[in-house]
């Protein structure tokens, strides 16, 4: 075996550990964040290919867990922007006429994954990560590449949202009382 072969060798088995230790946390983020199990599988799976195509710059990287689940965030995001598009064109062709949309889903907003649905994705995504994942502050802005101040803002504004969708006691169980 070369030295070339010796390398790639070195890091498939790298890539491997790291796609069985984390692949799971990846696919329940991509759940939470797109809200459909059967999308999150594939979503976790796409955004470990994309890993390995980068993996000899994730392998240095100080977090690289944290460099995948922002590549878990980006392809949520983007998957999330084409469904909410076709609907809007689904919702254009078949409509004759306007609707009223002003009052709320009270049985939708009963449910946590619909509530989160309703945030934004930078207010649902920095949620999701501090208190379902149980992530830091810190943690939270490496994997979406923003700053732990924004973390905290988005945090606080979702976690607000949730609490107007949901009522005090359901958010307080969703945040299980810690803080880091």
């Amino acid at each position: 075996m070369g030295p070339v072969q010796e390398i790639h060798g070195n890091a498939a088995i790298e890539f491997h550990a790291f796609f069985e230790r984390h692949h799971a946390e990846l696919a329940r983020l991509a759940c939470m964040l797109i809200g459909e199990p059967d999308g999150a599988d594939d979503l976790a799976a796409d955004a470990l290919v994309a890993v390995w195509h980068r993996w000899d710059r994730v392998r240095r990287a100080d977090q690289p867990l944290a460099y995948a689940r922002g590549i878990v965030a980006n392809m949520a995001r983007t998957r999330i922007r084409a469904a909410v598009r076709e609907r809007r064109r689904i919702v254009l062709f078949w409509s004759n006429r306007s609707e009223e949309a002003d009052a709320p889903d009270v049985a939708a907003a009963l449910d946590v994954r619909t509530a989160l649905a309703r945030l934004p994705f930078r207010k649902r995504a920095c949620v999701v990560l501090r208190h379902a994942l149980d992530l830091s502050e810190r943690d939270t802005a490496l994997a979406l590449g923003i700053s732990v101040g924004t973390v905290k803002s988005q945090t606080s504004k979702g976690m607000a949202e949730l609490q107007k969708l949901l009522g005090p006691r359901a958010v307080g169980e969703l945040a299980g009382g810690r803080r880091r």
